[in-house]
């Protein structure tokens, strides 16, 4: 997004972005056809497989309706896959798009929003990252490997939150949002001391920040609850606060803060492919975990952010990610992606270096271990 200063030096805008309606609840899917009505006539509905096998039979409301078009999400947020949907926008004559699922259908459906110029209804069935809420969108190669960031003319028109949905999902997806969280606060305060730009051109708002902090300090006391309320497939007000923490709050406080360290970090991981198999938020935490040797942060808060990854199941070694066997010289690959020119970790208060990075992954993956071992209390 180009970004946007004052007409006079120094006077730099503060800016923050939000969707424009935000419903969360046990039945908020029962909401969509009256959303949809207010927005346009005929919807193409964005899914994925297991969604429209696993969750929408539940819901004839929505595959009854003869204004919704249901198209198969391809795999993967690519150029080729958002040119395929926007001919379908076309040819279905869609004025709005509806994504449903996880966070790749969900930016491929606001990339090919944005291009065909019709409104998006975001509907997340997981709650395993920030995306839904946030006016960009990550395009990966057919392959996997992160490519670029794309840049929305705003965030979603409106985001329905159905608890009911994200409690029955497999809880590795709710941990992984917890991963993504996590950097939502360190990356936002890595931001207001340096003095870096947020995601939407501008600097960070005192609201912003103050949502930053509330995403951190609700993932400290509700996290490890949500996790076993979710594995039962409870809707409990523990899990509610971290479904808010996961998408509302992360998505507002990393798009209206910014980003550093931890989401460069993981960029730079996706170029080995090991990682593959795991979920953005999984490599976002250990991406925090190094950030916290990148920026010298005091031990007893390290020991706070590993505990907290401990208790709910995100990785703190190498192992954790299947890179114990990766050697130096392809982890390296990973750090000078990590430090490409157009990265957010150059919006830590120094300069950082591949070297300085691989040396923070390598230190966080032996504090991991020795943690696992006993070697340092808990």
């Amino acid at each position: 997004m180009v970004q946007m200063r004052g007409l006079e030096k120094g006077k730099e805008p503060l800016k923050a972005v939000f969707p424009g309606k935000y419903i969360q609840g046990r039945n908020a899917l029962s909401d969509l056809p009256y959303v949809l009505h207010v927005m346009g006539e005929n919807g193409l509905l964005l899914a994925s497989p297991s969604v429209i096998s696993n969750v929408l039979p539940k819901y004839s409301f929505i595959e009854s309706r003869k204004n919704i078009h249901i198209e198969t999400f391809g795999g993967e947020c690519c150029s080729r896959e958002v040119e395929r949907l926007s001919g379908a926008v076309h040819h279905t004559k869609a004025d709005v798009i509806v994504g449903m699922g996880g966070g790749k259908v969900i930016d491929t459906a606001k990339i090919v929003a944005d291009k065909t110029g019709i409104p998006v209804i975001v509907v997340p069935t997981i709650a395993s990252t920030d995306a839904p809420t946030s006016g960009c969108a990550v395009l990966y190669s057919p392959e996997g490997v992160f490519d670029s960031v794309y840049y929305l003319k705003m965030n979603p028109q409106a985001v329905l939150v159905d608890e009911t949905i994200i409690a029955s999902a497999p809880t590795r997806f709710l941990v992984s949002g917890m991963g993504d969280a996590l950097a939502t606060w360190f990356e936002a305060r890595s931001c207001k001391r340096s003095g870096s730009s947020n995601e939407c051109g501008g600097y960070t708002t005192l609201t912003a920040m103050g949502i930053a902090r509330l995403c951190y300090q609700t993932l400290l006391r509700y996290g490890m609850q949500a996790k076993k309320d979710a594995e039962l497939h409870l809707t409990t007000p523990a899990l509610s606060c971290i479904i808010e923490a996961n998408i509302l709050m992360s998505g507002l406080g990393f798009e209206s803060c910014g980003l550093a360290s931890a989401h460069a970090i993981h960029n730079g991981l996706t170029a080995l492919e090991e990682t593959h198999a795991f979920y953005h938020g999984e490599k976002v935490a250990f991406g925090v975990l190094a950030g916290l040797y990148l920026t010298g942060a005091p031990v007893k808060e390290k020991d706070r952010v590993y505990g907290f990854c401990e208790s709910v199941g995100l990785p703190t070694t190498f192992e954790d990610l299947n890179l114990e066997k990766v050697s130096r010289t392809r982890l390296m690959k990973a750090a000078v992606k990590t430090c490409d020119p157009k990265e957010a970790i150059h919006h830590e208060t120094r300069k950082v270096t591949p070297e300085e990075v691989l040396a923070a992954m390598l230190a966080a993956d032996d504090y991991g271990k020795k943690r696992k071992l006993g070697a340092y209390g808990r």
